[in-house]
């Protein structure tokens, strides 16, 4: 095998292992379902580094995230990796993947998306904003005028 064939099953080792790594806000979502890690790649120094993006500036998970993927990638013996927070460009929920929408409605969160929200709960297109700002700063509180029930919509950014 050679070098670069075993960098790259490190790397895919690594990102299977972040995929475990769940959000500290929405626990049913991974941080590689919601687009935060960038990267994960060996460098010309011939360390792993990995690359997170906060979901915006000021993120009080930020922290979290960070601590929990250096526990997963030390628990996994990759205490050497270089965990780098990437600012530019700035997140955006187009990086939440389709398996990550698929949880957040699951969950009874509507996921991002630029046409009308759809109620998580009945599926119903009658929505409307009761505020924009919903259990945490990346959520707005939404309530669905079929069903009345309330529920947060992941905000696109």
């Amino acid at each position: 095998m050679s070098v670069a064939e075993h960098a790259g099953g490190i790397e895919q080792r690594v990102w299977r292992l972040l995929e475990e790594v769940a959000d500290p806000e929405i626990p049913v979502v991974s941080i590689v379902d919601l687009g935060i890690v960038r990267y994960v790649r060996h460098a010309a120094d011939g360390r792993l580094h990995v690359g997170i993006t906060p979901t915006y500036s000021g993120c009080p998970a930020t922290a979290a995230i960070r601590a929990s993927t250096r526990a997963a990638l030390d628990a996994a013996g990759f205490t050497a990796a270089l965990l780098e927070e990437v600012l530019a460009p700035a997140w955006s929920s187009d990086w939440v993947t389709a398996a990550g929408r698929a949880k957040l409605a699951a969950f009874g969160i509507a996921p991002p998306t630029p046409a009308a929200v759809r109620c998580p709960r009945c599926g119903s297109l009658a929505t409307e904003r009761v505020s924009e700002f919903g259990s945490t700063p990346c959520k707005a509180h939404y309530r669905c005028t079929a069903c009345r029930e309330p529920f947060d919509r992941f905000k696109c950014i």
